[in-house]
């Protein structure tokens, strides 16, 4: 696994200033027509592709930007700002064939060196894209882009992204050279991060080019209207798009929303024809209601406890705190079944090697989480605690758990505080606003903090590598150069089988170690009219209304 050097005080810094600042242009402009209202969440922490974590913001950028290759209906790649490709037969070069007239929202030209720039700019440290490593990890000359970090993460020679071997042989060819093979790249291929930006725009104005409408230029079937922050973000057809034909929407309003209630009032009352955030207390009832949707989710919902402090350090007292929560209590009473008790870190859904199950192939279940016998998980719980010389809590400092204030966190939150009272560690809940939420996750700057992450792409790695050391989103901090060096071993075996078996002998490694800490796996509820037509929704969390239509 290759490790990357994180500017933890540029990535919260910088990304709250966008998020802080975002909205408010003058050059806004109203826009008329068949305009799409949907809730997705509340401030977002950035729109900037290459520094964005959440969902509610790869939304977003799916609507303003084209990648490479997109996602159908049946979750099946397919062709999108690259016609065609084709793939060395070694594995090592992907050659991405560019489409005819592809133009930027503002009319000008569209090229691949546009890739060659926006991939580059990904790994610069002074970015401090958290899905660097994630994204162009395998690409060849990433080491030497980032600098050669050692085994801590910290640089060792001069980062130099001109490094990254990816290049423009002419405006129309996009070329990638990886280190090793990586037959799910096709896949990467869709991901919002690596989204193209605008050279002249974005080095103009590095932090404010996403702030203004005039700057923010980007590929999608949508282009920015207007950012009104803690309000919403309106999005017009982009009349210079490939595929401009084939959009309905005039636009697309994405309502900002903090307060669960006022999202559903909203769409009470027809301003909103989707919402994603529900009020918890009405589940049971809208439940019965055709209009209530409950799609599968390939996601885990964690808890991170942070590694670097010495509350935290012993791995018993990380594994007491995990046993003491009764995750079935927790689906089916606080998430009212809304959400499945998780055993480990990778989500219900993901596929081994063959096709299968990936809990069908597990080499070590006494790892795992049995979340049909609390009674013992508890009692355990209790043992280790004590084995780690804090019987009854002694010792240890009160637990500060920072979350925000949508879906069931809070709830959650409480019930935290409750029964890890009940093993005497004292817990305060810290309800921290959402644009501010993940950028202070990410730096450390928490003790322990609601997690969760939603699979981009099927295959083990995706959340895997989240708890590598360096890597961007890896927020609890866990460091362990063997679980390490069994990611690294899997990135560079070609055979399917064996690579998922260093996969599976990570899982349990990172499961023993408690370096975080899974608890629920997603479902995606939401409220969609039936006056939406042609949209669809996959297990990556991403509505798709780039060709919806709104009924008459």
């Amino acid at each position: 696994m290759k490790k990357r050097l994180i500017v933890a005080a540029f990535a919260i810094t910088g990304a709250m200033a966008l998020a802080g600042c975002g909205g408010g242009s003058k050059s806004a402009k109203k826009v008329s027509g068949k305009i799409l209202t949907i809730e997705m969440g509340p401030e977002v922490e950035s729109i900037d592709p290459a520094l964005n974590t959440t969902n509610d913001g790869a939304n977003y950028l799916t609507y303003l930007f084209d990648n490479l290759l997109r996602t159908d209906k049946d979750g099946k790649v397919v062709p999108s700002l690259a016609q065609k490709y084709e793939v060395s037969d070694d594995g090592l070069t992907w050659t991405f064939h560019l489409r005819d007239g592809l133009k930027w929202s503002d009319g000008s030209d569209f090229t691949a060196n546009d890739f060659v720039y926006s991939w580059q700019r990904m790994v610069d440290p002074d970015v401090a894209a958290p899905y660097a490593e994630t994204v162009l990890g395998m690409v060849e000359g990433y080491d030497e882009a980032i600098g050669k970090p050692d085994e801590n993460g910290n640089q060792t020679t001069t980062p130099d992204i001109t490094k990254l071997r990816v290049e423009a042989p002419d405006d129309k060819t996009f070329v990638v050279h990886m280190s090793h093979p990586t037959p799910y790249f096709d896949k990467l291929a869709t991901f919002a991060a690596l989204s193209p930006v605008k050279k002249d725009v974005v080095e103009a104005k590095p932090d404010g080019w996403t702030l203004d409408p005039k700057t923010y230029i980007s590929t999608g079937p949508f282009k920015l209207a207007e950012w009104k922050s803690g309000s919403y973000l309106m999005l017009e057809k982009n009349e210079n798009y490939w595929n401009k034909d084939a959009v309905k929407l005039d636009g697309i309003k994405c309502l900002l929303m903090e307060d669960q209630n006022a999202a559903f009032s909203a769409y009470e009352s027809g301003d909103a024809l989707m919402i994603k955030d529900i009020p918890t207390q009405e589940i049971t009832t809208l439940q019965k209601r055709p209009d209530y949707r409950l799609d599968p989710q390939i996601g885990t919902y964690f808890i991170d406890l942070n590694n670097t402090l010495d509350e935290f350090k012993d791995a018993k007292v990380r594994r007491a705190l995990s046993l003491a929560l009764d995750r079935k209590y927790i689906s089916e009473t606080i998430t009212a079944g809304t959400y499945t008790p998780a055993k480990g870190f990778v989500p219900q859904g993901v596929s081994d090697w063959d096709g299968s199950s990936w809990y069908d192939h597990l080499t070590d279940p006494s790892v795992y989480i049995n979340v049909d016998d609390y009674q013992g998980n508890l009692a355990k719980a209790k043992e280790l605690l004590k084995e780690a010389g804090h019987e009854n809590g002694a010792g240890l400092p009160t637990i500060v758990y920072s979350t925000n204030d949508q879906s069931y966190h809070k709830k959650i939150a409480e019930y935290l505080q409750q029964v890890w009272g009940e093993l005497g560690v004292k817990v305060e809940v810290n309800i921290v606003e959402w644009k501010s939420f993940t950028p202070q996750r990410r730096s450390g700057n928490y003790q322990a903090a609601r997690d969760g992450w939603v699979m981009d792409y099927n295959d083990p790695s995706n959340i895997l590598q989240l708890t590598s050391t360096g890597n961007g989103n890896n927020s609890s901090k866990y460091s362990n150069p063997e679980y390490d060096a069994l990611l690294e071993k899997a990135a560079n075996e070609a055979d399917p089988q064996t690579r998922f078996g260093y996969f599976h002998q990570a899982e349990e490694m990172l499961m023993r170690d408690m370096g975080v800490t899974p608890l629920l796996y997603y479902n995606e509820m939401y409220l969609q009219s039936d006056k939406i037509k042609d949209s669809y929704h996959t297990t990556d969390g991403i509505w798709h209304f780039e060709y919806a239509d709104i009924a008459e």
